[in-house]
């Protein structure tokens, strides 16, 4: 087999699938080990304790999978058509959805394309040991991208390309077969730290190190509990993650936008009102988000990050009928923000607002 043919062949597959680049990667992360460790120990990972009981296998590919020699890594870019996403944020009634999941869910469509590349490499190598990954097991996506070429690690520790910015997707394939590794990509931050500025709650603590536990991607996505007080009026409205340190970063504005439909804003999250959204039954959120990333929080949570968001809107009257409207709801944990949202309003003189 002619291994150096077959991976070229497999990066002109991958375009032909809708990746916009792939890369190859061999399973040394030895150097990115102590920092995976060193963050844990931190207690950076906050309640994402499956961050810790994985341990070393995220960063040793071929205990993770026996028999891995090679991890392909394959990006598809995700940015809509320009829009002035700043002011968005500075309209404080609209509830900001991040980017990539205003769409459908991008795990089914990463994991089907790379299962129909897996299908053209065994086609024309035969039968080889693989696993498709997308966000569904312990894997250190950056490190290996980076090592197969794709990009370099900012200092807000997503991956960056020189372009496409940030604004993309990655999955894997673990493989068995031993092709010929890419060159690592050169790192082009230089001394630019726009997005350790721009961070709302300063999560990102200095280069490369990212305090999840004070990230709003965190905070509105993986936190199943109460978010912490003090970070509530730092969130402003974004009511699912969060897209500040990537709208600043200049490498984006190199970025293409996609082509995907699955990609392209369903249900008006690219322009919803916080009290449209809050209004919605729980049969409702079941229905819109079908098929969404957003979903997988639940309906509670929810309540929860839109309650937040309402707690820091300007106040109207349909801000505040929209609180008062869920003050007794069943959820100790949604009652509890939107008790927040309204003491707030009230602390501001906003209950006084005329009705």
């Amino acid at each position: 087999m002619d291994y150096a043919r077959l991976a070229a062949q497999i990066k002109v597959w991958g375009v032909q699938l809708g990746f916009q680049a792939t890369g190859i990667a061999d399973t040394d992360l030895s150097a990115a080990e102590p920092r995976l460790f060193e963050w844990l120990a931190k207690g950076w990972h906050g309640d994402m304790h499956y961050m810790a009981r994985h341990g070393a296998r995220r960063a040793r590919p071929a205990e993770l999978v026996p028999g891995t020699l090679r991890v392909i890594s394959c990006r598809m870019d995700y940015a809509p058509a320009g829009r002035d996403e700043w002011h968005a944020l500075a309209d404080g009634a609209r509830a900001y959805v991040a980017r990539y999941a205003r769409g459908r869910d991008y795990h089914k469509l990463l994991r089907a394309r790379l299962r129909a590349l897996c299908a053209r490499i065994a086609a024309q190598a035969g039968d080889f040991g693989h696993r498709v990954l997308v966000d569904s097991a312990p894997v250190m996506e950056v490190a290996l991208a980076a090592k197969a070429g794709l990009g370099w690690r900012g200092k807000h520790t997503l991956l960056l390309s020189r372009e496409a910015g940030s604004w993309f997707f990655l999955g894997e394939i673990y493989c068995s077969l031993p092709l010929p590794p890419d060159a690592p990509a050169s790192e082009h931050c230089g001394s630019c730290a726009r997005c350790i500025e721009v961070c709302p709650t300063r999560a990102i603590r200095a280069p490369y190190q990212l305090d999840a536990r004070r990230c709003i991607s965190y905070l509105t996505i993986e936190l199943k509990g109460a978010i912490p007080a003090a970070l509530r009026p730092l969130i402003g409205n974004r009511v699912y993650g969060c897209d500040d340190c990537q709208l600043v970063c200049p490498w984006n504005s190199f970025a293409v936008p996609s082509r995907e439909p699955d990609f392209a804003a369903r249900n008006g999250l690219d322009a919803a009102r916080l009290a449209e959204l809050f209004a919605w039954s729980e049969a409702e959120f079941a229905e819109r988000l079908a098929g969404s990333a957003i979903r997988r929080i639940g309906y509670e949570r929810w309540l929860r990050n839109l309650a937040v968001g309402l707690g820091n809107a300007p106040a109207s009257p349909a801000v505040l009928a929209a609180l008062r409207a869920r003050a007794q709801h069943p959820s100790a944990l949604v009652r509890e923000h939107v008790q927040w949202a309204l003491e707030r309003h009230a602390g501001s003189g906003a209950q006084r607002a005329p009705s």
